[in-house]
């Protein structure tokens, strides 16, 4: 089993974005590309993979992934509802989307922890509050 934190705010996958390329022959095309902002959370989620699992097998067979993204308390809120928010009592109803934090999670250790996503037959995620913002991800194979 796999037990990797990443430490820091959660963050989710950003949309690809587009822009119009002018050659210099006079003839344009679109060209998608990922956010930096995406790209340099990946590379931060592959580096504390490698560096916690080095020489790490790939994993070939069916796996379960479950994430848990522990989201900072905002500051404006009142000591009594900080505390609901430490206790579970209110939940995180903001961004980042728990879709896109679980699938920024799981295309960073695509190729390095597992062979492809589509070996992903279970999962879960869970976005709750905390005074140690975090990502939490548990891989294990089915």
């Amino acid at each position: 089993m796999i037990h990797l934190v990443i430490p820091g705010q959660p963050m989710g996958k950003q949309r690809a974005r587009t822009r119009t390329v002018n050659t210099k022959a006079g003839k344009s095309f679109v060209m998608s590309y990922t956010p930096k902002k995406t790209l340099n959370y990946e590379t931060y989620i592959k580096e504390l993979f490698v560096i916690k699992y080095p020489g790490f097998v790939i994993l070939e067979e069916a796996i379960s992934v479950d994430v848990v993204a522990y989201l900072t308390i905002p500051m404006s809120k009142s000591k009594k509802q900080k505390e609901a928010m430490l206790n579970g009592e209110i939940l995180p109803k903001t961004k980042p989307d728990g879709d896109n934090i679980f699938k920024v999670c799981t295309d960073a250790l695509e190729g390095l922890c597992f062979k492809n996503d589509s070996l992903i037959v279970r999962g879960s995620f869970k976005k709750i509050y905390s005074s140690s913002p975090r990502v939490e991800i548990v891989i294990g194979e089915v």
